[in-house]
Formats: structure tokens, C-alpha cells, sequence
């Protein structure tokens, strides 16, 4: 299944664990420096005073470098802890690598989000990366807030309605 963002609901409400996925369009890139920035610019009120747009938005846990992307753990602190605010804040789609906590997975059923595991292949997202433009927190070098225009990312849902493809 192609997806394309922005997500619609619709988009995600059937996806199961194990479903196999392609990404188009773009996507947010952030890991644990810049994602407790985006959340507390959510709890400010200031995300569109940034240029972060969020409803229906993926968010792939990565820094953004000259040597390319690829998947960061999902499960550090900083990480984990903002999937379920950013998916209350309209993001559809997260992105990374590891298992997740059962609490966290629950939230993602509850928040109408779902969690996929991307391969760690930079040479594969490199060419499947047609642009990358800086939309805040500059000062985080590699690891600000970067938006990526991508064309056919592959990932596996691996959390989804309540179910984990590691249990």
C-alpha cells in the first residue's frame, strides 16, 4: 500500500501489523533534541509560528546529514515520550526502529496513529529523497526539525490498533 501526505485517517484506520508501506510526499525528521522542542511549541500554541504544520503529518525519528537518513531508536526517553502528544497533535505516522512500550502502543490505538519500522539502508532513502529544507530549531545542527519531500520510503507497520509486531 502507497501512502501519500498528508494522511487522512482513513488512510491508517486499516492498517494492520505486518502491512508493508510505502511513504510519499513529505515528512517531518526529528529525534530527541528537537521533538520535546515541537512539543512544548504545541503546549505554547506556537507550531505555526515555526511552519510546522502536524494534521496528518509523519514524523521519521532521524537526523538529517550530509552522510543521509536513516532510523533512529524509537524507544529513547525524548523519543517515545512525545508519540502520544505529537499524535494528538495530528501526526498519523510515526517512523523509526525498536519496539515500543505497551503504553505507548495503546496510546497510538487511542490517538488513531500508527508506529513503522523503516531499514536502516541510507543509500536506499538517499535516492528516494528528493528534498530537505530546514523548518526550525537551527541551532540543533543535524538535529532540528527538517522536512523531507520523499518518494516511496519503504516501512512495515509495527504498531498499530493496539498490537505490536514484537509481541
Amino acid at each position: 500500500m502507497t501512502l501519500t501526505t498528508p494522511l487522512q485517517e482513513s488512510d491508517i484506520a486499516n492498517l494492520k501489523v505486518g502491512d508493508m508501506i510505502t511513504i510519499s510526499g513529505k515528512i517531518y525528521c526529528g529525534r530527541d533534541a528537537v521533538l520535546p522542542k515541537v512539543q512544548e511549541a504545541i503546549a505554547e500554541g506556537t507550531l505555526a509560528d515555526l511552519g510546522i504544520e502536524l494534521e496528518g503529518a509523519v514524523i521519521f525519528h532521524t537526523a538529517v546529514s550530509t552522510a543521509g537518513v536513516g532510523p533512529t531508536s524509537s524507544n529513547k526517553f525524548e523519543i517515545e515520550s512525545s508519540i502520544h502528544p505529537l499524535s494528538v497533535a495530528g501526526v498519523r505516522l510515526h517512523l523509526g526502529k525498536g519496539a515500543l512500550s505497551q503504553e505507548t502502543i495503546k496510546h497510538l490505538g487511542d490517538d488513531n496513529a500508527v508506529y513503522a519500522v523503516i531499514p536502516p539502508v541510507t543509500a536506499l532513502l538517499g535516492d528516494r529523497t528528493i528534498s530537505k529544507r530546514l523548518v526550525s530549531f537551527p541551532e540543533l545542527g543535524m538535529e532540528a526539525l527538517y522536512e523531507l519531500e520523499i518518494e516511496e520510503y519503504p516501512a512495515v507497520i509495527a504498531a498499530a490498533n493496539g498490537k505490536s509486531i514484537y509481541d
